[in-house]
């Protein structure tokens, strides 16, 4: 790891105790196990729409989609 001071002249004080907080917080993100998606409510999830074919119309469907106006 390579930390260049791109402005500033900090003393070596400073230049440690911010290396220092750069480390630590290396040190806990790695050691932080992944997040995990939260599992699916089965109502919500999209393939129990289509877990079923639906049925394909038949060769008088047409008479059964009237729509009286």
């Amino acid at each position: 790891m390579t930390i260049k001071v791109v402005r500033g002249n900090p003393t070596p004080e400073e230049l440690a105790a911010a290396l220092a907080v750069v480390r630590a917080r290396t040190v806990t993100a790695s050691e932080e196990p992944p997040a995990t998606e939260a599992p699916r409510d089965a109502w919500s999830d999209p393939s129990r729409i289509a877990a079923h074919r639906m049925p394909q119309p038949g060769p008088v469907s047409w008479s059964r989609t009237y729509w009286p106006s």
